[in-house]
Formats: structure tokens, sequence, C-alpha cells
């Protein structure tokens, strides 16, 4: 539940959209097993990729146009983004078109372009933005329009400039003309996403221009979809009409009378999944016994209302969204399977009675007279998909942002594009389960999300059997992938690249989290803030790993996750941001009263006067028509809600804003060398408020010594924020604006220490103190045992693991030859069971990912003391602690990082030259969640411990012993 992405984990699910895909083991069979297990959004599909060659540096002419303000640039040489504390320029038309056409003219020493070329440039859209408007204007070459990039968003408000992204080309000839045919051009897509090229219309490649550093290119824009697997797969390319060459790619998944009447699951059933039927009756008009939702914003019709004829359709087909059944998969990508039943009272009541999950996932339930509840579930999908699309049309995803409708009137946009939405999809195969997913082709072509069951899978995820068809925070995920896929970078293109990847997920959980809070909807979980807590049964953290109002994350954690960069996790970094700063709006502006934030959300309060997250959510869709293109990196999607602040509230929000930021990373100094970047360099510094110069101090055993520091609660992947290593160059001095962090600090020979601090604007010094790591390697101490890769244990980084292959995992050990030559005082140790991603000699495979069910759960720890015996021989040891069973206590639907962290577990005091770590249970084999058969289908085991192949394995990543 990212391009348009998925969410993770699953879902949210995952980052093209798909939450997850997994196969489910069919026991006593003699042929090849199906495909692996993957969790959730760890699947793999086509990725972004920009194979333009080169990159175009600003002449020396910018260069000297640009001072006096910050520019970030792209590789075409024009700027990425023109930023200042005060407007770029005034005393402009009050038009906003004409004053972003006059800024153009005025600045084209900046951009590189001549008059000739500012004057050709055409518009795209003007969407207003409170008092101002986001001015799209796009280039032509020659006769054709710029496809890809060639586009400049200019934030405009009372004749003054206060913002400007740009995708443009210095280069404003025209392309050498097409040889390619569209067919050919079908076929050379199909080929390089590994795609059918059936797959694709050669009536639908249309020619463009594509800017490239080496000049422009005429290009043929493609976009293919593909049923065939267990995950769908969809692309745009841009194809070279002369080589055939794949100049860009961008995946296009992202990984829920004449008064008609719906019965509908507001935000899921039960959250105790009993068979209770809680569904409420919506309906469009005030009348008895139901509660009046209005209808269409853009037409003012029922939901159901077909506006090619202007009558109801008397099922799940209307202008802005059609639902549909899809158990066979037999191609979702067009429209011609099966509706609910028609109901010529409109009177869209269907029976519910929680079959599948009554029945425990048993397939036979798909074709019983109940349907697992099929019809229920097509209709709940429907009426979600308008309430979503009505929540965002008042928000600003309207026909002129590029939205999803069959009939847009006269409103702009292109039309013909309802979101069409398949219940059940792949329900007929085994190895479609317990994932969601998001196709948002370009303006024009129907959107198409695929809503799954769910089901427990032996060492891959295990989630109760339910339909997410009936999760609204899974479907409001799916569907704000179209939302932010079509507002950002124009009608054409979406997001693009792994930091732009992650906040595209991050979005759809803050829109989805962000509709529910503001309609008083409750999903399941300890907090409202928890996505996905019905489908996964996991009340803590639902899909992700953390819940968005408890997260520490921040910037400097990007690829923090098990299998390292991942575009759900590293959106929760973002989520956790945009979130602190949501409440920082509610602190300000109040939450509201249930009836005033139901005004707001109808539209029918101004924004001026909503609370606090209605202004955030405002500033949110507003920042996504500010940037020209996708390719973004967080500090680029800052600026845009800083910009975005300015042209709404004329920037009276900045201070609270840059606070927040900075909090999380992404303060003043904060920077990224484009989207792909994994090693940001994070700021913790506003630029408008006082901050702390704080050098970090170590004491105890470490001083002198080189410590780092980190800012978070993650040191594997994390990027430090000072050390005193006086080879490097970070420096032993952070500034930070004030408040309560928390940090973790590594030495060599010193272990890790994490601890929290309240940092004043007033304070010098972070003391840490630190002792001896006797089992460290830096200090002398070695390791041998079982499996591979033992000295991990004691090189003092999460960022590596020891591991054993050999089945079973009890018992397997790895013993420590402490440091020192005489026996040392221990009295506790720290213990890691973080993963990594997979290399060359993992199971998995280099590339893939460790899987999460292998990692420990419960150990004991045994010593030996040399001086006293001999600790070559078994007999030596003893027991001197014994882990509690749920030492890292993952628990359903599968191990996340916040499980598998660092963690200290006192000892009595214990003397030893020999400590041995034992392994009593990893997490497949020793968690109580994963243990037995839980469904009813007789084609799935899901007993970990037997039927998972990676019961056998077991890793750790450190061992580190200390006196106290």
């Amino acid at each position: 539940m990212v391009p348009r992405k998925r969410w993770t984990t699953v879902t949210a699910l995952a980052a093209t959209g798909t939450l997850l895909t997994a196969a489910l083991a069919v026991p006593g069979r003699a042929e090849p097993p199906p495909p692996r297990p993957r969790p959730p959004g760890e699947g793999t599909e086509p990725a972004d990729k920009d194979a333009r060659p080169g990159r175009l540096a600003p002449t020396s002419r910018q260069v000297g146009a640009a001072r006096g303000v910050t520019v970030r640039w792209n590789g075409l040489g024009t700027p990425a983004s023109v930023t200042d504390a005060e407007p770029l320029a005034g005393g402009l038309p009050g038009d906003p078109e004409k004053a972003a056409r006059a800024y153009l003219a005025g600045h084209r020493d900046l951009f590189g372009l001549d008059a000739a070329a500012v004057g050709a440039l055409e518009k795209v859209a003007v969407n207003p933005v409170g008092g101002g408007a986001a001015v799209l204007l796009r280039q032509r070459f020659g006769g054709l329009p710029a496809g890809y990039d060639g586009l400049v968003a200019v934030g405009v408000a009372g004749g003054e400039v206060v913002s400007v992204t740009s995708t443009l080309s210095r280069d404003g000839a025209a392309p050498a003309p097409a040889v390619l045919s569209p067919k050919d051009a079908v076929a050379a897509a199909g080929r390089d996403a590994g795609i059918s090229a059936s797959a694709g219309d050669p009536r639908k490649a249309r020619l463009v221009a594509v800017p490239t550093a080496e000049g422009v290119r005429s290009a043929y824009q493609v976009t293919l979809m593909d049923a065939s697997g267990a995950e769908p797969k969809a692309v745009t390319s841009y194809v070279d009409a002369r080589t055939g060459s794949v100049l860009v790619r961008e995946n296009l998944v992202d990984h829920d009378s004449d008064n008609p009447r719906w019965a509908v699951f507001p935000a899921t059933p039960s959250g105790d999944y009993s068979s209770r039927d809680t569904r409420e009756t919506w309906c469009f008009a005030p009348a008895a016994g139901c509660r009046a939702v209005g209808g269409d914003p853009s037409s003012g019709r029922p939901w159901d209302v077909d506006p090619a004829t202007g009558a109801p359709s008397a099922t799940t087909v209307g202008n802005a969204a059609r639902s549909y059944e899809n158990r066979a998969s037999s191609d979702p990508f067009t429209v011609g399977t099966r509706t609910s039943a028609p109901k010529p009272d409109r009177n869209y009541t269907y029976p519910w009675t929680n079959q599948w999950h009554t029945g425990k996932c048993d397939p036979a339930t798909l074709d019983s007279p109940q349907e697992a509840d099929l019809e229920a579930a097509m209709s709940n999908l429907f009426v979600q998909h308008n309430r979503m699309h009505d929540w965002s049309y008042r928000l600003g995803f309207t026909e002129s942002a590029w939205n999803m409708q069959a009939d847009n009137g006269e409103r702009g946009g292109l039309g013909g594009d309802p979101e069409q939405g398949n219940a059940q999809a792949g329900a007929r195969f085994p190895t479609v389960r317990d994932n969601a997913n998001q196709i948002t082709p370009p303006d024009g072509t129907p959107a198409i999300t695929n809503m799954y069951l769910w089901q427990p899978i032996a060492g891959s995820f295990y989630p109760p059997c339910v339909d997410g068809d009936f999760d609204m925070s899974v479907i409001g995920h799916e569907y704000t992938h179209a939302i932010s896929g079509r507002m950002i970078a124009g009608p054409d293109a979406g997001w693009s690249g792994p930091q732009a990847g992650a906040m595209n997920e991050s979005t759809s959980d803050l829109f989805a989290m962000e509709y529910l809070n503001e309609y008083g909807l409750r999903q399941p979980g300890r907090t409202p803030y928890v996505i996905g807590g019905y489908v996964t049964g996991d009340r803590r953290a639902g899909i992700r790993n953390y819940d968005m109002s408890r997260s520490p994350l921040n910037y400097a954690d990007l690829g923090y996750d098990l299998v390292g960069t991942q575009v759900h996790a590293d959106g929760e970094i973002w989520t956790a941001t945009q979130f602190d700063l949501r409440q920082a709006f509610v602190r300000r502006y109040g939450d509201g009263s249930a009836a005033s934030q139901r005004g707001c959300a109808d539209g029918t309060v101004p924004v001026a006067k909503c609370p606090g997250n209605r202004r955030w959510a405002q500033l949110s869709f507003d920042a996504l028509l500010l940037m020209a293109g996708g390719a973004v990196s967080y500090v680029d999607h800052r600026d845009a809600l800083l910009a975005a602040d300015t042209l709404r509230f004329g920037g009276r929000n900045h201070e609270m804003m840059w606070k927040v930021f900075a909090e999380h990373g992404l303060g003043k100094d904060a920077a990224s060398n484009g989207p792909a970047d994994a090693d940001p360099a994070p700021s913790f510094a506003s630029p408008l408020s006082r901050n702390a110069q704080v050098r970090l101090t170590p004491l105890g055993d470490a001083k002198g010594g080189k410590v780092r520091l980190y800012v978070g609660d993650y040191e594997a992947r994390a990027v430090p924020v000072a050390d005193t290593d006086p080879a490097t160059p970070l420096g032993d001095t952070v500034a930070l604006t004030p408040g309560r962090y928390s940090f973790v600090a590594v030495g060599a020979g010193v272990g890790h220490r994490r601890f929290t601090a309240a940092i004043g604007a007033s304070q010098r010094t972070l003391p840490v103190a630190m002792s001896r790591n006797e089992a460290a390697g830096a200090n002398g101490a070695t390791a041998a045992g079982d499996g591979a890769s033992q000295a991990a244990l004691l090189d003092e980084t999460e960022a590596t693991n020891w591991q054993s292959v050999t089945a079973p995992v009890a018992g397997r050990q790895v013993t420590v030859d402490l440091a020192g030559d005489r026996p040392v005082r221990v009295g506790r140790v720290q213990v890691s069971a973080l993963l990594r991603p997979a290399v060359a000699g993992d199971p998995e495979g280099a590339g893939g990912t460790q899987n999460r069910f292998t990692a420990l759960r419960a150990f004991r720890l045994l010593a030996c003391d040399a001086s006293k015996g001999d600790c070559a021989q078994n007999a030596s040891y003893r027991t001197v602690y014994t882990s509690p069973s749920d030492a890292f206590p993952a628990d359903r639907p599968r191990p996340t990082a916040p499980d598998l962290i660092m963690r200290s577990f006192d000892l009595r005091d214990v003397t030893a030259t020999h400590l041995r770590l034992e392994v009593v249970s990893s997490q497949c084999t020793g968690a109580p969640a994963y243990a037995g058969e839980q469904d009813a289908d007789p084609r799935s085991a899901t007993d970990c411990g037997t039927a998972s192949p990676s019961a056998g394995i077991v890793r750790t990543a450190e061992l580190q012993a200390f006196a106290r």
C-alpha cells in the first residue's frame, strides 16, 4: 500500500502502489514450488529510469544572474528551483499567467532562454492556490509539445512571484523528425520494461519532444500495462523516435430512486473481526434513515449517474469511479468485468456476512452463494473512491489539476479517465494476496486500483483473513497515489526516483489519515494514526514500522530499514516530518469541533477559517502543484510547502514550519544530490530561530577516542551529524534547533550508546559517557562458531550480521574470545538482530533482501573462564543468562526494524574470558504469531517453522559486552 508508487509493507502498501503479493505453499506436491513469497512492498517491478545522456552545467551568465537568490540546478542547465526569503519579483501584472510570463521574460539570463522561447511557452494550467495561483507553462519544440520535462511552475500572488521550479531546456530547437513507427516504438518500450508489446496500443503512442543535455529528441510517449503476472506491471516510456532507445521510463504502479442509498463501512468493519454488520447507510440528499453525503462536486449529481446518459447506472458505474469484480485477473486494464448486481431502486445494500474471515480464507467461499461478500465489496469500493474524489476535489484535485472523471465538462483536463476499482482482484490465484496497488497513467487514460484479499503466508506475512475492499485506510492510500501522481509534474509525468517514491508513499498514508480524521472516522489502532490496522491485525503500527504519531525518524535515516533503501520505510521519514508539521498547525489553529471539521472537509467553510489540520492538508495539496518535475528530493518538497504557505497564508507560518523541518533533519543546510541520493546531508538548524552549537564530548572510556554521533534511533545506514575523528571532514560540532532529541553514539572499542537529551538554545556541549566494549574486535576480541561472518558480531555496527543456514536454528552459536589476556567482568550485554540488504553468499542471493523472519528472537548466553577451565570444551561453559522468549518482540504481521534494533540485557555479575551467544529461536521458529496452521486453505501451510524456506536460517547483528 512508489512511478506513481505503492505503499509498503504491504501497503501501504508498497512502492509503486503495491501492498504485497506473496505465494502460498502447496504441500504434498512434487511439482516446482510457486515463486517465493515476498514481504509486502518488497517485490520487483520495472524501476524508474532516466537514460538521457550527460548533464549540462549552468553558464557563467546564468550563475551571475543567480546572485541574490538560492538556485538548485537541473541536468538541463536551468534552475530546478529558485527560492528566497523574500518574493522573487514584484510589481508584476495582476493576472497570474501574465505575471509568470513577465517574470520569465525579465529573468531570461537566469533560465538561459531568449525572448522568443519565453514567448512561445504554452499554458498548461493555472490552478488557484489561496489568493494566488500555480502557473504551469510548457515548452514546444518545433511542432511538438514537451512530453517529459520542459515545464516551469511559477507560484504567483498579488503581482509577486514567490516560487519557481522548472525542468526547462536551454535548447529550443526543433528535434529531428521521427523515423520510427508507433508500432516499433511500442515494441521497443515493451522490450525495455519486460512487458509484452501486445499490452500497448500503437494508436496511443503519442509523438512528443524530450529535451536532453545533448539536444532535443523526438520521442513517442508509450503507456504499457500487463496483468499476466501475480502483480500488474505498468509503465510510461519515452522512446527515441529515431533510435528506438528508451530515454525515460516511469513505473506507474503504486504499491481503499432519485436519492440513491449505499451501505458502507465508513472506515472498516468491526475492529474485533466479529460479523456484526456495522455499515452505515449513506445517501445523496437528506432523508430519514440515512446520512447525507452529497454527490459529485464537479457535476452536482449522485455518484451513480452515468455522465454519458445522464441517467442512473443502477450499479457501480459513475462519473468519478467505476468498480468491478476481477477475481480472475482477466485484464484489470480494460472495462468489461462484472459490476455489482443492478439495483433499479438505487438502494445499494448488498449482504455482508464476513465470510472470508469466518471461513478462514477457504477458497470455497468464493463460489458459495454469498461469494465471500463480493457484491458488498464492489459497492464499498465504489463509494469510498467517490468519497475520496469529493474530498480531494475540494482541496484542489479538480479537472484542471488532472483529476479522474469520465466527463470533465468545460473545466479543463482530458476526461475519459474515471478511477477503475477492481474488487477482490486476483482472488482465484493463491499467489495473489495481501496487497493493494494503484496504476496512474497520464491524464486521459483511466487510473486503476486493485484491492486484494488478505491471508497468512508462511515466512512472509501474517494478517487476518480479511478483504482489503473494506479498509478505507488502504483504499484512501491507493487513491492518493493518483492524486499526487497527477498533481505533481503536470498531466503526463509523476513521481520519479527513490526519495520521490518515498514521499509518494508517505503522501498516500497522510492523505488517507487526514480524510478519516476530518470526517471523525476511527481506524482500528492504538491511536487514530495507524494505517492498515484492520487488514494487518496490527493495532500498534499497522502496515508500517511506526505509528506516524510516534515516529523517531529523520532525514539522516534514509535506508534504515531491514532491506536498506525502500520507499515505504523511507516514506515514514517524510510522514514523521509531515505529521509533526500537521500537529504544529493544530497547536496554532486548533483542531476544531466535529461540526467545523465536516464543514471544512465538505468545502463549505473557507480554509482560512478552518482548524490547523485542514490548513496543513491544503498546503500539502498546493505544494504538489508547485513542483514542475517529479524527480524531487525531500528538500525540494520542503521548499514547495514553504512556497505554498507564502501563496496561501502570506508566509506567516514559516518560522513554525522551519522548526519542524529542522527537528527532522530538513533544516536550512539539508542537501541532497538528487532524488536517488541514499546519504543526503541532514541539517537540524532552522534559519528563523536561535540554534544551539553543540560539541560532542565523549567521556569515560571513550574520552579522547573516535566517536560518531547520530540523531535518532539508528546507526546502520544512517548519516552521522558529528564525530571526534580528526581524519574526517565532519567535525565534532552540530547545530541543533532547541528541542528534545534521541541520539546514538558509536565508537571503536566502546560500542553503542542510545540516549535522549533536551537541547536548549544556549547549550554548548553534549557529554556522552561510554564504557569499554569487551566484545569489540577493535579491542582484540575474536569470534568463531557456526555459520559465516562471525566477526560481524564484534564490528560495532548494526549494518552487518552473522548468519547460520543450518537447521535447526536452536543451538546455533558463536563463541567470543573477549579482549585482553585475563578474565573480565561482564554485567551487561547489548544484542542486535537488525538485518541488512542481502549480498553475495546470502541464501536469498545478492541484491535481494534478507528474510525478516530469519532474525534472532531469543538467545542464551554462556560464559567460560579460561583461568579455571578449558574454554575449547563445551563442558567448561555455564549458562549465565537466558533471554525472555520475546527478547526481540516481533508480532503480526511481520518483524520490523524497531522490533530488532539493539537492546540491552542485564546479567548477574559474570567473570569470563569467553562468551557464547547461543540461539534459542529465530523470529520464524519462536514467535507464537507465526506458528501453527492459521487458515482453512488446503493449498496453504502457514506454520513458519515447517513451511517457510527460511526456517533454517538465523541472523544476529551485534554482541557487545560491558562491565556495567
